[in-house]
């Protein structure tokens, strides 16, 4: 398995997700929640525009399969009194690579995969079995206090991480160097859309908004998502804007509040105190 990030021809993230080797010639890509109507007509454009010597074909099989995520410590364990044939050592079952057996009798992939930063597994099996693996998994986690988990957990877990939302803290003029995701961004790849993109001089130049995570200096003050940023709380309006807030959340792990936002030379002011104006106060944040 190897995450990615998709990008557009101006090099602007447009989506991100996990590619899975299935076989030689087979492979199960994922993106974001919402993203997938949109991304396989960019795939098919591609391949029916620039590509069409190449002898790929896009299946959308998204209601083909059920996906159940196991996360936090006791994952492995739990896993283990469901499946059958595969090996769940670590060594044998790595971070980040998928195997093929059974979970209580049922044909599955199971992938190490984790959005929540936590230890963590998916479970696929074919979509009419989804109920029975669900409430096998709920069984068997009873020892260990299982609980169904939302989204406002997974996306408060993600960001305690700094994993990223497509589409929450990106908007259309991000780049992964924008995202401190310059490791993602192949040296060997002698092509990839949006590569010509990212070596224009707009795309490296000092003062793009850069990603960063943000403390208020209140721990119990939930910044509210989209708030502006400034750096001189006492300038008179209209005042500056160097940045907004993409992402906000109380941590119950970290006892405090904390959000991700995209700063103007984000990464030159860590430590810098920055203010959020709102309407009836100002919020320091750092």
């Amino acid at each position: 398995c190897r995450y990615g990030l998709m990008l557009g021809e101006d090099g602007m993230v447009f989506d991100d997700g996990v590619t899975t080797r299935l076989s030689e010639h087979h492979y199960l890509m994922s993106t974001t929640s919402g993203g997938a109507a949109r991304v396989l007509p960019w795939l098919e454009e591609w391949l029916q525009t620039e590509w069409p010597s190449l002898e790929v074909y896009c299946t959308s099989v998204t209601e083909q399969w059920a996906t159940i995520a196991i996360s936090g410590p006791d994952s492995r364990k739990l896993l283990a009194g469901l499946v059958e044939v595969v090996d769940l050592a670590p060594e044998a079952f790595p971070h980040m690579s998928m195997r093929e057996g059974r979970v209580r009798g049922v044909p599955a992939r199971i992938f190490r995969i984790s959005f929540s930063g936590e230890l963590g597994f998916e479970i696929q099996v074919p979509a009419s079995y989804g109920l029975r693996v669900w409430e096998a998994v709920i069984e068997a986690g009873a020892p260990y206090a299982i609980t169904p988990y939302g989204t406002e957990t997974m996306h408060l877990l993600r960001a305690e991480k700094g994993y990223i939302i497509t589409g929450q803290d990106t908007d259309g003029t991000v780049t992964p160097y924008d995202l401190g995701m310059d490791w993602i961004v192949s040296s060997k790849k002698p092509d990839f859309i949006g590569k010509r993109s990212l070596a224009r001089a707009d795309i490296q130049k000092a003062g793009r908004k850069q990603l960063v995570g943000l403390l208020p200096d209140l721990a119990s003050e939930v910044l509210e998502e989209g708030a502006q940023i400034v750096a001189d709380p006492h300038e008179t309006i209209p005042m500056t804007m160097i940045g907004h807030v993409t992402s906000s959340y109380m941590s119950p792990h970290l006892g405090r509040a904390f959000a991700l936002a995209m700063v103007r030379d984000g990464r030159a002011r860590i430590g810098q105190k920055l203010y959020v104006p709102m309407i009836d106060r100002t919020i320091a944040v750092i």
